[in-house]
């Protein structure tokens, strides 16, 4: 794609570290992207960050309709150019999405259901994936090129360096999965690390009390070189004895870390500590 380049030099458009933009100008990937997202005609789709507009080109090629949130200004000229055949399909929102509301959000869909797809910028990934998680009106699947070592805590199992409190409530909102490995020579400018597209499909898993649940994880994490009893006796105000009659109950040693424990395995735990059936 030399003609985004192109258009990106005539405008002398400066990239922003602040943003973190690193464009995606390969045509296969984009492609390969949007499918990875199950995007079909039926599809309304929300966009992080559009950037040059590759990605959300490649959306509006098949989705019904594509809502574009972007931070930076200097792009008013240049999305325009770069989605000119589909401006019938593509609106483009100047706006900070960190500071869009569930309702405002709702508002400008008008509809119930959507997709999330995005090449999101590294800083602002967790929370953003996050407020989605915990938005009253969650999005049907969310898909987004993110860094690598961030895909992997996404997808991370149990008792591994990368798995821990994002993990688990991705988990309890949904099922994630790594769908391609995405090279840096593949970004305009390249970037120093490689990175990854994750596909999460949310799912109601039928768990409830998941904010407190979250909370016990947090707690349970907050220093992870403690065992999960010295954890949440200081940081969760559980009873000690409490506790370790619950974990003897799941046959856990009471000197395991939090990262020992499967999602399946807090909801448990916080279930026997309130004595929830």
């Amino acid at each position: 794609m030399s003609e985004i380049k192109d258009i990106l030099k005539e405008h002398g458009f400066k990239f922003n570290k602040q943003f973190g933009q690193n464009f995606i100008l390969d045509s296969n990937l984009l492609d390969a992207m949007v499918q990875d997202a199950g995007i079909n005609s039926d599809d309304v789709v929300v966009e992080i960050g559009p950037g040059a507009g590759t990605l959300t080109r490649a959306l509006a090629k098949v989705a019904k309709r594509v809502i574009a949130f972007e931070i930076d200004n200097n792009l008013k000229e240049i999305l325009p150019i770069v989605l000119a055949d589909y401006k019938d399909k593509v609106e483009v929102i100047f706006k900070d999405f960190q500071r869009v509301t569930s309702d405002e959000l709702q508002e400008i869909l008008g509809v119930s259901q959507y997709k999330v797809v995005a090449n999101l910028p590294y800083y602002i990934t967790t929370p953003l994936v996050m407020n989605f998680l915990e938005s009253e009106n969650k999005p049907q699947s969310i898909t987004v090129m993110v860094q690598k070592e961030v895909a992997e805590r996404f997808v991370a199992n149990a008792n591994t360096d990368a798995y821990g409190i994002i993990t688990v409530a991705i988990d309890l909102e949904g099922d994630a999965t790594i769908t391609r490995i995405v090279p840096r020579n593949l970004f305009y400018p390249q970037p120093n690390v490689d990175s990854a597209v994750v596909r999460i499909d949310i799912k109601d898993k039928g768990i409830n009390h998941k904010n407190e649940i979250k909370k016990l994880v947090k707690a349970s994490f907050s220093m992870r070189r403690k065992t999960l009893v010295n954890n949440l006796t200081h940081n969760f105000n559980v009873d000690k004895d409490k506790l370790l009659s619950v974990l003897e109950s799941m046959d856990k040693d009471n000197r395991i870390r939090g990262e020992v424990l499967t999602t399946d395995e807090f909801v448990t735990l916080f279930k026997l500590l309130n004595d929830i059936n």
